[in-house]
């Protein structure tokens, strides 16, 4: 049984969501427990029809809430009956095998850092979503935890994404790729230029610099930049992929001729849409921590946040952070 701690009041559509995607969760998968930490009397009208998965859902009583207008390291060390510190130390206890929060992106991350700890030998933990690409998901990593890096952070991203693919996704040496703004060894700042040499010494199956333009051209499994491009890439995709099925669907209802082209092609279309849709995958994991830790997005809806609790569960029966530190062992041998 995988017992995994859900923020139930973080998010903008919290507590609502978040419990009707943790019973979503509970329905799906037989083998999991949810600890729905928040607030009890703004959680009980919201699972009042979870009778039948009541046996494996736990209200945690932690009414203190972190906002996104808190510093973040003060907020982590004042409110500890918060979701986010009160799941953070059962995770690491062994109370809990995983956390879920669309709440503070900067409180999850410094959680992760001093309440859950760091894996041994990693120097900073990064969020690593899967994005949608040519021939499915690629992973970007650092989508945002990490603003300033060193060379020696991204080799180490580009060392936690290989983990993380080959034990989630079953690919075989997965294809790492460097952002860059060409594709020649030598292009790039200082920064990108060095960590270019340092990849190339890991064991792992890299492939060299990816242009912006050919990220999700199937180039690459994992993506590896810091994370302020990071984040700016993750953003920009989100931009553009409601854009264009925004444009797609107001050009197919255009005219009758359309219309009637839109219905024959539907289900191609569906298909696409739910590549491109953010709530089939979840969230972002925090590579790097000691557990299975999940940043939702924001605005999860209750389906979004169903996906971020199976991916947090499937990091767990992956042994993904296991991985990263056996990996970590084989390189420094």
């Amino acid at each position: 049984m995988i017992k995994i701690v859900l923020d139930a009041m973080g998010g903008d559509n919290a507590p609502q969501a978040t419990c009707e995607g943790a019973l979503l969760a509970l329905r799906a998968d037989k083998e999991l427990t949810i600890i729905l930490a928040g607030d009890p009397q703004q959680i009980a009208p919201f699972i009042q029809d979870a009778q039948d998965v009541e046996e494996r859902l736990i209200v945690l009583d932690a009414p203190e809430i972190i906002t996104n207008n808190e510093a973040p390291a003060l907020a982590i060390r004042q409110k500890k009956n918060s979701a986010i510190v009160r799941g953070m130390l059962m995770v690491r206890e062994g109370e809990a095998d995983g956390f879920v929060s669309a709440g503070s992106t900067g409180a999850v991350l410094v959680g992760g850092m001093l309440r859950l700890g760091r894996i041994p030998g990693i120097e900073r933990p990064a969020l690593a979503p899967l994005l949608p690409g040519k021939k499915g998901h690629f992973l970007l990593i650092d989508c945002g935890a990490n603003v300033d890096c060193k060379p020696e952070y991204l080799a180490q991203f580009g060392l936690m994404g290989d983990a993380f693919m080959e034990k989630t996704m079953g690919i075989d040496r997965p294809r790492i790729g460097l952002v860059n703004n060409g594709a020649e060894e030598e292009k790039g700042n200082a920064l990108y230029a060095e960590a270019h040499q340092l990849l190339k010494k890991e064991d792992i199956n890299f492939v060299g610099n990816v242009e912006a333009r050919y990220i999700p051209a199937d180039q690459a499994d994992v993506i590896v930049c810091d994370g302020f491009d990071g984040n700016i890439i993750l953003k920009y995709n989100e931009g553009v992929a409601e854009t264009l099925l925004g444009m797609i669907k107001q050009e197919l209802m255009a005219d009758t001729r359309s219309k009637i082209g839109a219905l024959l092609a539907k289900p191609a279309f569906s298909r696409v849409k739910k590549l491109m849709d953010y709530t089939e995958v979840g969230g972002a994991p925090l590579l790097g921590v000691r557990g299975a830790v999940v940043k939702a997005h924001g605005s999860s809806n209750a389906k979004a946040i169903s996906g971020a609790i199976r991916q947090a569960a499937l990091i767990i029966r992956s042994k993904v952070a296991e991985a990263i530190e056996q990996k970590l062992v084989k390189q420094s041998i």
